[in-house]
């Protein structure tokens, strides 16, 4: 899933996980299209209120790769105020943050200065 719809879901998180998506086929959908797996829906069904169910489904959506976010829109069939606020955040965060920009590129950190010099001493030493 991409960088910014991960910011949607987060970014409207306590409003959907109101709306109690569990509850209709919106797991059923995802399950049929390979976004979760049984053990999600498990899971999922497990969590003792709709709010818990909800927000244990938003946690695991963007880790479910890159047709993850699209699925989920499709999988709204019964929720559709939900499925174009989804919509028109998405187009606001791509006006935001181009889709190129999207992907933050990894920056290594310096090493701390307490952590272990080992490494560059073990490549000097030819063995």
């Amino acid at each position: 899933m991409e960088a910014r719809d991960k910011q949607v879901l987060r970014s409207l998180r306590l409003e959907l996980g109101a709306e109690v998506l569990v509850e209709g086929l919106v797991l059923q959908y995802l399950y049929q299209e390979g976004i979760l797996t049984e053990n999600h829906i498990q899971e999922i069904n497990a969590q003792t209120t709709g709010l818990r169910k909800t927000m244990l489904l938003l946690d695991i959506l963007p880790s479910r790769g890159p047709k993850a976010f699209d699925t989920f829109l499709d999988s709204l069939q019964e929720f559709p105020w939900v499925r174009e606020k989804l919509k028109k955040a998405r187009e606001e965060a791509m006006t935001d943050l181009p889709a190129e920009l999207s992907v933050q590129p990894t920056v290594s950190s310096p090493r701390p200065a307490n952590e272990s010099c080992v490494e560059p001493i073990l490549q000097q030493k030819h063995w």
